[in-house]
């Protein structure tokens, strides 16, 4: 009799925890000792659909081998702008759906051989719906191959989801630096269990579903590495501390991005695919450095550093690009860096953060930097699953005036 009270009570432990979204149901008799690993594994393999918050709907085959996860990701943000100029312009707001994207990822034939397709309903429109595709066949930890369209490796902060952001959004130094997404191929792996990791790709160059003829120019590509190195143990690119670590953990990284670009006409290049090259990248604020027609060799590089233990996490990242005309000879030299710093006040749910940003578009130009100083509020209902933010941003851009704006956002998002 006490036994099946014990295991009644331990199932509607499990069923309570299992509805507030923590884990399933047989992890808990796992942990509890009702079931053996062994009867676990059985269990989980015998159940070809299941659900995993934040990983979606989970179809796998009988044999184990495929797998397919669907699932997505929901946006929703308010922003206030209040522009403090000499017209006394009456603040602006608006409501915005910022992402609404959808995935389906997993493996097929092995599980070494593993893809991932991801469109975005709002960012992408008719022509870019498309981020993700690619397929990744993994040799070793060490040495895999990833082909297909994804995100440059390029910067710490564009590396990491714009899901799992400990502000609203990036930063404008990440913005005005980063590549894109682009298709190509990448080389990459994990040394020594995640002690360091690196990623060696070349793409087409012209940014996301946009591809460009060679025309026998081998130097229409682009290529870009990135470096990483671990002391205390792999740690992945997702801001904020919410794992609560026990112990320090501390990543270091560099990365460049090469890429040969065309100006078009006077206020465009070869693609706009490319997002430093777009209206807030460092290269398409100078375009106008460069005459019409000629090539314009770009190099970008960047270092960074990211902390976490006990709750508190902070990053930062130092990031310079270069472009040289090929018949003007004229150069254009670019800088940015952004510090940022976080701490749980209730581990796990509630956190205060703040940054600082600031971009230099053209080194050689006056009054043209942009500098911006942000403060944080998160609300984590279920880590980036499910979470509430706030920011405030005062923002002083100097091609736009001696006043500073102040940006007031406040974003939802669930991820299922």
């Amino acid at each position: 009799m006490k036994k099946k009270v014990m295991a009644g009570t331990l199932l509607a432990a499990a069923l309570a925890v299992q509805s507030a979204g923590a884990v399933t149901l047989e992890e808990i008799l796992k942990e509890k000792g009702v079931i053996s690993e062994a009867d676990y594994k059985e269990v989980v393999k015998s159940k070809p659909i299941n659900y995993k918050i934040g990983k979606g709907f989970n179809f796998t085959s009988p044999d184990e081998k495929f797998k397919l996860a669907l699932g997505g990701r929901l946006q929703t943000r308010f922003s206030l702008t209040d522009s403090d100029n000499t017209a006394k312009t009456t603040p602006s707001n608006k409501w915005e759906v910022k992402r609404m994207k959808f995935w389906m990822n997993g493996y097929a034939y092995t599980k070494d051989l593993t893809y991932l397709l991801q469109v975005d309903f709002v960012n992408g429109g008719s022509s870019k719906l498309l981020e993700h595709a690619y397929l990744n066949y993994r040799l070793l930890d060490e040495v895999q191959v990833l082909t297909g369209q994804t995100k440059v490796p390029f910067g710490r902060q564009w590396l990491n989801s714009s899901g799992a952001q400990q502000f609203v959004d990036r930063s404008a130094a990440s913005d005005a630096f980063r590549p894109g997404y682009d298709i190509g191929v990448k080389l990459h792996g994990d040394i020594a269990k995640g002690l360091a990791t690196y990623e060696f790709g070349v793409y087409g160059g012209a940014g996301q579903s946009t591809t460009r003829a060679t025309n026998g120019d081998t130097t229409a590509n682009a290529i870009a590495a990135r470096v990483t190195f671990n002391p205390f143990g792999k740690m992945g690119t997702e801001e904020s501390d919410l794992g609560n670590s026990q112990k320090p953990l501390l990543s270091v990284g560099a990365n460049y991005y090469g890429n040969v670009l065309k100006k078009t006409t006077t206020t465009t290049l070869e693609t706009n695919g490319i997002t430093l090259a777009g209206t807030s990248g460092w290269l398409g604020q100078g375009i106008a450095t460069f005459a019409n027609g000629e090539k314009i060799d770009v190099d970008t590089w960047g270092i960074d550093a990211a902390f976490k233990w006990h709750g508190f996490s902070s990053q930062a990242e130092y990031l310079a690009g270069e472009a040289d005309g090929n018949t003007s000879n004229q150069k254009l030299r670019a800088e940015g860096f952004y510090a940022q710093a976080g701490y749980c006040l209730i581990p796990k749910t509630l956190e205060a953060a703040v940054r600082y940003s600031y971009v230099d578009p053209n080194r050689s130009a006056a009054n043209d930097l942009r500098t911006d100083i942000q403060g944080a509020i998160s609300y984590y209902f279920n880590a980036h699953n499910l979470k509430l933010q706030g920011d405030i941003t005062d923002t002083h851009d100097q091609s736009k005036g001696a006043a500073d704006d102040m940006i007031y956002r406040l974003q939802a998002q669930v991820i299922f």
